[in-house]
């Protein structure tokens, strides 16, 4: 798997991210459908073998567990310095005042506590989970500069927020001469493309790399409208992304099917290549609980949409309300 530069940091990163929330405790989260350290690590080593070197989690997945699985595994099958590793920090792990948000507090408690669950002295890429609006996002950008400055990140990135939120950050760090954002993880796929507005003419401008969280939308764009999941069914964190009555995002998931039935590949494949086909995309964040889900996620490097069929994905579409953040 050839890299690419993670925007301008002079990073080289695998052109997939894998997305890490799928690996964790079970009973320590509101997702029943993590996987166990025993069964997540067969996927982890795969990932690695195929290529990937990025790796993105989150103190709040699986209550921290995910860290500490995802550290471990790094450890044990991966070389640190080849390997990006990023987590994330803004929710709350347990209903105690200060024990989430962006203040300098709970951030410098956070990035201690997730380096401690990862087993390392530094992750590669912090980022805010959240737009924080009870703290000054000078106070979060003057934290996250001594972050970086103690060694304990390497760069910084945000994650769903507005495009004016995001411009606001950029500015007042320039203007404070702090460490900027290198990196926006946002939600972006065929059935949620709002970002193309603003956001990503944004990150286009300004050298930031993008990072699509739930590429093919919970898994929406790999099967029929009226199918589900056993996730899907039990995802908490996703009620509200999607509506499955919403005609026009039937018919986007109908145009998936059928491209995918003319080139004789799975739909995945299809809705991936899509999100890679746009040049402001640097790496989406593909999650794995299955083999097949990595090797889709591979072949979709080599899919390269005609004009005609990206035209075929993306007519039906009509505006979204923003989702995923507020």
């Amino acid at each position: 798997m050839k890299t690419k530069k993670l925007g301008r940091t002079g990073l080289d990163v695998s052109p997939l991210c894998l997305g890490c929330m799928t690996y964790g405790v079970p009973e320590r989260g509101p997702h029943p459908w993590t996987m166990t350290e025993e069964d997540s690590r067969p996927l982890l080593k795969k990932a690695l073998d195929l290529g990937f070197n990025f790796f993105d989690t989150a103190n709040y997945y699986s209550d921290g567990t995910s860290e500490e699985i995802v550290g471990r595994a790094l450890r044990d099958l991966g070389v640190r310095d080849e390997i990006v590793l990023a987590t994330k920090v803004y929710f709350p792990l347990k209903d105690r005042p200060n024990s989430g948000g962006l203040s300098r507090k709970a951030i410098f408690s956070a990035i201690d506590a997730s380096l401690k669950r990862l087993g390392t002295d530094h992750v590669d890429l912090y980022q805010i989970h959240r737009w924080d609006y009870g703290t000054p996002i000078e106070v979060t950008l003057e934290a996250l500069h001594d972050v970086v400055k103690a060694g304990k990140a390497r760069y910084i990135g945000a994650s769903s927020m507005f495009a004016w939120q995001f411009a606001k950050a950029l500015f007042t760090a320039d203007l404070h001469g702090w460490t900027r954002f290198s990196t926006m993880q946002d939600h972006y796929n065929l059935l949620s493309r709002e970002e193309e507005r603003e956001m990503l003419p944004l990150c286009a401008d300004q050298g930031i790399a993008v990072m699509p969280w739930s590429p093919l939308a919970r898994g929406r764009l790999t099967r029929d409208a009226d199918t589900s999941s056993a996730r899907q069914d039990s995802d908490v964190t996703g009620v509200g992304l999607y509506d499955a009555t919403v005609e026009a995002d039937r018919r986007v998931i109908e145009a998936v099917a059928k491209v995918a039935t003319a080139r004789g590949i799975p739909r995945a494949q299809v809705a991936l290549a899509w999100v890679l086909s746009k040049p402001v995309v640097t790496a989406p964040i593909i999650g794995a609980s299955k083999p097949h889900h990595l090797d889709d996620a591979v072949a979709a490097l080599d899919v390269r949409l005609t004009a005609e069929e990206i035209k075929t994905l993306e007519e039906a579409y009509i505006p979204h309300a923003p989702v995923g953040f507020s």
